[in-house]
């Protein structure tokens, strides 16, 4: 397969910069995998959807404010923007760095609140870098950074995206992007949901800068996919045994859940516990979890439309991004969503 078998025409304009005025006002595409048809709803209507006996798998992943501004100590500006941090007990993340000159090995970057950075190596275009000085490395990051909006947001971060590019789930510090199929979801909406016999069950995906690299290969044989972290909890698998052997459908809010399961059954059983996930979903994957997906709208030529052409088939998909242009739905991160089923 090539990249360019999944381009699409994108308008500008229906890229959204701004989310939705509530969470649940979005629009909602369905789309039936089997026959193709697309309808248009509501996410505020998004629970008569699901079925008694389903089982919805979210990702309770929590953006961290990644982006940290600071200088040198000869005084040059410095912006350090987190990625993930490196095992191990000493404060090592590896990190973006953008400033005048290409910081090397030893430089010293000096952060609000008494904070210092130090650049350890620099490996595949990123950096390591050590973080000393903060009693609690997490807490300080929350009120020393700011919110790392996607690139195709052109503008700032502002007071509402500390909430609304967060989802009302999120527990787990660590995504340096967010899971943005879950934005949507309201407590309100989640629990009409369990009220119509749906069980739901988390799990944890760090998202990753790689959710936004594009593919710089024409033969996709020849992509290297990222790397995410993940932890599938023992009560999280036993649900979805359980709702397997009944013959319910596993329901993935949002691409992110759906290649954490797919990679943690990759041997044919799905096993809980924490590893880090690289599969490249494409046309012509056997799904052995999910069987519905609940996903915003992706880049062109970008892996997670890929992975949604695999899920739904090429042409299904191309047709339905084709009526989402066509009936001006908003696209990415705060744009509208789809129900594959």
């Amino acid at each position: 397969m090539r990249l360019s078998d999944f381009d699409y025409e994108l308008p500008p304009e229906l890229i959204a910069q701004h989310p939705a005025s509530r969470r649940d006002a979005s629009r909602l595409l369905t789309l039936d995998r089997a026959s193709g048809a697309v309808a248009e709803t509501t996410i505020a209507s998004i629970a008569g959807e699901f079925r008694a006996g389903d089982l919805l798998i979210l990702n309770d992943t929590r953006v961290i404010p990644a982006r940290l501004k600071g200088q040198k100590e000869t005084g040059g500006a410095v912006e350090v923007f987190l990625v993930r941090r490196l095992p191990g007990a000493a404060e090592i993340w590896s990190c973006l760095i953008k400033a005048s000159r290409s910081p090397g090995k030893g430089t010293r970057i000096l952060l609000p609140g008494g904070v210092n950075a130090t650049v350890v190596s620099r490996e595949d275009g990123e950096w390591q870098v050590l973080f000393e000085g903060a009693a609690d490395f997490m807490s300080w990051v929350e009120g020393a950074g700011s919110m790392p909006l996607p690139p195709y947001i052109k503008r700032q971060p502002e007071g509402e995206d500390l909430e609304r590019y967060q989802t009302v789930f999120a527990r787990e510090k660590g995504a340096v992007a967010a899971p943005t199929a879950g934005l949507h979801f309201t407590p309100e909406l989640l629990d009409e949901i369990r009220s119509r016999g749906v069980q739901i069950a988390p799990l944890t995906l760090h998202v990753g800068l790689g959710t936004f690299m594009p593919v710089r290969v024409e033969e996709l044989s020849e992509h290297t996919m990222h790397r995410e972290r993940y932890r599938i909890p023992e009560e999280t698998a036993a649900a979805i045994r359980r709702t397997k052997e009944a013959g319910g459908r596993v329901i993935a809010l949002g691409t992110t859940s759906l290649r954490a399961l797919e990679h943690a059954a990759s041997s044919g059983e799905l096993v809980a516990g924490e590893r880090e996930a690289d599969i490249f979903i494409l046309p012509g994957y056997r799904f052995r979890v999910v069987d519905a997906l609940i996903t915003n709208f992706h880049l062109p030529k970008s892996t997670l439309f890929m992975l949604v052409c695999a899920f739904a088939g090429k042409e299904t998909m191309l047709h339905a991004y084709g009526e989402a242009v066509k009936r001006r739905f908003r696209f990415f991160s705060y744009g509208d969503a789809m129900f594959i089923s």
